[in-house]
């Protein structure tokens, strides 16, 4: 099966990326021309049988995408598009990590070029997204966070329960969307963090109508450290399994404690550590809304062509 999958791919060039262990396979498609099938996503992103990765990242321009058109429109700046799909080629809306790495392609590719400190609007399934480089990194503006079940929320300061895999009960959550969705768990201790089984969805009710991701945090002690809030969090992502990172949900993370806290001075500035690494997330005013910016590293590791054997 992935055999066939992967030789309809034959001779398309591709490189392997990743933002803190979240891993991608990148490919550049400047005319519009390839179209990927989610059996071929899944076959290029098997771990075992194909190149391996969290998803599939391509980049293609904005006014090519069938639906988004208008984005490009009314934003002419936001040329190329992220078109993302989950490792079992299912789409997303959105993907914090992959949106660094994909920057980090385009500029190794040379389809952009941008130095440090300035910044690239790139086009997505959850609006126009700015990136700047940063001289060890990249800063990502993923544009307000909200509450899915608000009112809920708002009642009881958590909207869901989640049990995960091997776990007689179920623990209170709160449902935060970052342009796509996320579960948000909060736990006592690291030794509960680490012992999770994550290969297995945890069971969220309600969920979401297209899934969620589901992130588990433990607070760092003493939370706030130099002026920056720590956590440490693990994450099961839909149409994946356990990733070693996930962006938006380092933002979902620190959004929800942040909610939770609301009762005392909200802390602007939080570091985010998961299995891959250390990730910044801030929330910054702009205007009447609030903007979660994403910060951390992102690098190219592989090169090569998809074989015709």
């Amino acid at each position: 099966m992935y055999r066939s999958e992967l030789q309809q791919l034959a001779g398309q060039a591709f490189a392997k990326g990743h933002a803190t262990g979240n891993d991608f396979v990148l490919l550049a498609d400047p005319t519009g021309a390839l179209q990927i099938t989610a059996e071929q996503v899944a076959a290029l992103c098997h771990r075992h049988f194909g190149i391996g990765g969290d998803g599939l990242i391509r980049a293609v321009p904005t006014s090519q995408v069938s639906g988004y058109e208008q984005q490009f429109i009314e934003h002419p700046k936001a040329y190329w598009f992220m078109d993302y799909r989950n490792n079992d080629g299912s789409i997303a809306e959105m993907c914090g990590n992959g949106v660094r790495a994909f920057v980090h392609f385009l500029i190794a590719e040379g389809l952009v070029n941008l130095a440090v400190g300035q910044s690239l609007q790139i086009g997505s399934r959850a609006g126009v997204k700015e990136v700047t480089r940063l001289a060890d990194g990249y800063a990502a503006n993923l544009g307000p966070w909200g509450l899915i079940h608000e009112d809920q929320a708002a009642a009881d300061s958590v909207d869901s329960m989640v049990r995960p895999s091997g776990w007689e009960q179920a623990l209170p959550a709160l449902s935060i969307t970052m342009g796509n969705p996320h579960t948000v768990v909060a736990l006592p201790d690291q030794g509960m963090l680490e012992d999770l089984e994550l290969f297995v969805a945890p069971e969220v009710s309600p969920a979401p109508p297209h899934g969620t991701n589901v992130e588990f945090v433990v607070p760092a002690e003493p939370l706030i450290e130099d002026g920056r809030a720590r956590v440490k969090m693990r994450v099961h992502e839909r149409g994946v399994g356990e990733t070693l990172s996930c962006g938006t949900g380092a933002c979902a993370a620190a959004a929800a404690m942040r909610y939770w806290a609301r009762g005392t001075a909200l802390i602007n500035d939080w570091s985010v550590e998961v299995p891959g690494g250390t990730v910044g997330v801030a929330f910054l005013a702009n205007g009447d809304r609030e903007d979660t910016i994403l910060s951390g590293p992102a690098e190219l590791v592989a090169r090569g062509i998809i074989s015709r054997d």
